[in-house]
């Protein structure tokens, strides 16, 4: 190079993490022969994404950005191994679980190396008495759940993702789902009682957390601590029903949305589809297809998972799947205009589960034809009627909506994940600033870091951890604000 030639700095760090990547591989073949690793470009391509093209704010954000190094643990000592030899060498490191996030939370942003987490996947214990599980991270949330079944458990929620999701990726990356109607979220006091963690550091800790210890780390992107098991609460397990109601208008099919809640019936889920979202959904086998439009008008649908005792009829069990619905709550939507179009046990069978047209399968499902459409995430003011009345007036046709039941600080409310016609950033934070001006608290899918897709502030005992337990800063860096900020 010639003396008043200035290096590319972004060059010189690439090589330099090149070299560093290699003396790793080196180091982490000698340490343990049988670990896995691969810097296939496609595996490695694969392994950096997850499913953040929802979001078109983020596309041009994260498409380029790769790992050079991937690693498959399948026992925490390997954990260990790899944390120690990141620390040392100085290289970034991702935790993965099934990608199945939609923010980019386990997308390498400085490359370095991404750390697969699925061969940690045995359920350590199942307490009889108490039914709390310990479950290493890679766990899948299905096979943790047949495990309960088998012990007359269940978890206590699932997201629509279940079939492929990670027990660490969805504390880590996910915040609630099917039975948040009944639990809350995620982060609430009672849903999380214990974490496993290895720290990177040059020596590697291995950490037992209790339920206090553990809440900096939930939903954190795995920025501030390597999630290897868990401990959780389970529930009782129900033979739930998944019921589809039909509305001819949406004010009827709202208000049942808003009074079921605060009923006695059972309930574990609860979704609202306006008509033309629900005409685009893949139903069933056995479930009819909701036109958008038909003799009497288009047709909102109400998605319901409740106890078996709500449908029995005076003397007989629960209804098969085809048979006639009847009984107390089918009576009780019967007056306010919903007519049960299908109904079903919550059981394994052919086609999709009725779970996945709800929470962020519902976007997909609606993506899959409508590319050019993303979605936003809130929690809706109370009452929620005039907002929605509100948004509906402004935005029309670009704003459809889809609508979820949880339970926030104890009470219940309705979430909502609408699904935008994209017209350009402007329009999104117009979007989005409207919803605020109206009382809706905003999760903006839209955003990078841990904050700004949540509660928006810094959460000082978040940096805490991480100084704690990253104190180079290394783990999935760019995602935590508060550590950029420190």
């Amino acid at each position: 190079m010639k003396s008043n030639q200035v290096p590319d700095l972004a060059q010189v760090s690439k090589a330099l993490q090149a070299q560093a990547v290699k003396a790793l591989v080196d180091e982490l073949r000698l340490l343990d022969p049988g670990l896995v690793l691969t810097q296939e470009p496609g595996e490695l391509e694969k392994l950096s994404r997850d499913f953040y093209d929802f979001s078109p704010v983020l596309i041009p954000q994260l498409q380029e950005h790769r790992a050079q190094l991937a690693v498959f643990a399948s026992k925490v000592e390997q954990v260990q191994l790899v944390a120690g030899a990141c620390a040392r060498h100085g290289l970034p490191l991702t935790v993965r679980g099934a990608g199945t996030g939609n923010y980019g939370q386990c997308v390498p942003l400085e490359g370095g190396v991404v750390l697969e987490m699925r061969g940690l996947n045995r359920v350590r214990q199942i307490d009889p008495e108490t039914g709390v599980v310990e479950v290493e991270a890679g766990c899948s949330l299905a096979a943790l759940d047949q495990q309960l079944a088998a012990a007359g458990r269940a978890l206590r929620m699932v997201p629509s993702t279940m079939r492929t999701a990670t027990v660490g990726g969805y504390f880590a990356g996910g915040s609630s789902g099917l039975g948040s109607l009944r639990w809350g979220f995620l982060r609430d006091p009672g849903n999380l009682l214990g974490l496993e963690v290895v720290t990177l550091e040059a020596e590697p800790r291995l950490l037992q957390l209790d339920a206090e210890a553990s809440v900096p780390l939930n939903h954190a992107y795995g920025t501030n601590g390597i999630l290897t098991a868990l401990r959780l609460p389970s529930t009782e397990a129900v033979a739930w029903q998944q019921v589809v109601v039909g509305f001819q208008d949406w004010q009827q099919a709202l208000a049942a949305a808003q009074l079921l809640p605060q009923t006695a019936f059972f309930l574990q889920g609860l979704t609202l589809l306006e008509a033309e979202v629900a005409a685009a959904m893949p139903w069933p086998p056995g479930c009819p297809k909701c036109p958008s439009e038909q003799a009497a008008g288009p047709e909102h649908r109400l998605l319901l998972w409740v106890g078996p005792d709500a449908l029995r009829s005076p003397g007989e069990g629960v209804p098969g799947e085809g048979a006639p619905a009847e009984g107390a709550l089918v009576a009780w939507l019967g007056a306010r205009g919903g007519e049960v179009r299908w109904l079903a046990p919550n059981l394994p069978g052919p086609g999709l589960p009725l779970r996945e047209f709800t929470w962020n399968h519902t976007t997909l499902h609606w993506r899959s034809n409508h590319p050019d459409w993303t979605y936003l995430q809130m929690l809706l003011p109370q009452p929620e009627t005039p907002c929605l009345a509100a948004l509906r007036q402004r935005w029309g046709a670009d704003l459809l909506w889809h609508l979820e039941a949880v339970k926030h600080e104890g009470a219940a409310r309705l979430a909502a994940l609408p699904l935008l016609r994209w017209q350009g950033q402007a329009q999104l934070a117009e979007l989005i600033q409207h919803c605020r001006e109206l009382g809706a608290f905003v999760f903006n899918p839209h955003v990078l870091t841990v904050e700004d897709g949540g509660l928006g502030v810094i959460d000082a005992d978040q940096v805490a951890a991480k100084a704690a337990h990253d104190p180079a800063g290394l783990l999935n860096p760019g995602k935590l604000r508060g550590w950029l900020s420190r």
